[in-house]
């Protein structure tokens, strides 16, 4: 990635939502900041529940040429008339999902800190791999995925690359030199308005 590209967003849903004060707010955020992905992240196994969440979400992204991936259920993914899949399991999933979805469908992979996960999973077909928490998060055991991994990620490796979880304005800031997209989610849906909190995140790349 050259210094005068600016990264990209790639939106992330929470992991539950009330369906109409949601689509409320991502209409409001897609039409205020250019926005390159929604990834539709949904905790819940209902599948009618995704459905009626993926319908909604896919007809206002859509709308605005916004493409719609949706986390890990990759046969729920094609069915939903989404653009793909985003996998939670690095590389283990991928061939599986790209032979499932076809050479066209986005083929995401989220390889946690590891450097080798991310290799694999291009490998195996991934159109982008994500690595993360980018920021300190008291999440897990506490592990963050360091500048230096997304350096060398953008210096030696095509595959785009996400930089997603904990991230802050400073966060962005010294990461926007070093990765393709931002994957935001929870920093701006607890706020009263989303759109304005991500602009603020979108200042700070500077």
């Amino acid at each position: 990635m050259s210094d005068q590209e600016t990264p990209q967003i790639y939106l992330i849903t929470p992991p539950d939502f009330e369906l109409s004060q949601f689509t409320t707010q991502l209409a409001a955020v897609l039409d205020a900041h250019e926005v390159a992905c929604l990834r539709l992240a949904l905790a819940s196994h209902d599948e009618d529940r995704i459905a009626r969440a993926a319908d909604a979400c896919r007809e206002i992204a859509h709308a605005r040429d916004v493409a719609v991936v949706l986390q890990s259920h990759i046969s729920l993914s094609e069915r939903l008339g989404l653009d793909g899949v985003h996998l939670m399991d690095g590389a283990r999933s991928v061939r599986k999902a790209r032979k499932a979805l076809g050479p066209d469908a986005i083929v995401g992979a989220y390889c946690a800190q590891t450097r080798h996960e991310g290799m694999s999973a291009g490998e195996a077909g991934a159109d982008y791999v994500a690595f993360g928490p980018a920021g300190a998060s008291g999440l897990g055991d506490g592990a963050q995925a360091e500048d230096e991994l997304f350096k060398w990620w953008s210096e030696m490796i095509e595959i785009p690359v996400v930089a997603e979880g904990a991230l802050d304005a400073t966060r962005i800031g010294e990461l926007a030199q070093l990765t393709d997209f931002f994957g935001i989610g929870d920093e701006i849906w607890a706020e009263d308005d989303p759109a304005a909190a991500l602009g603020t995140l979108i200042r700070a790349m500077g």
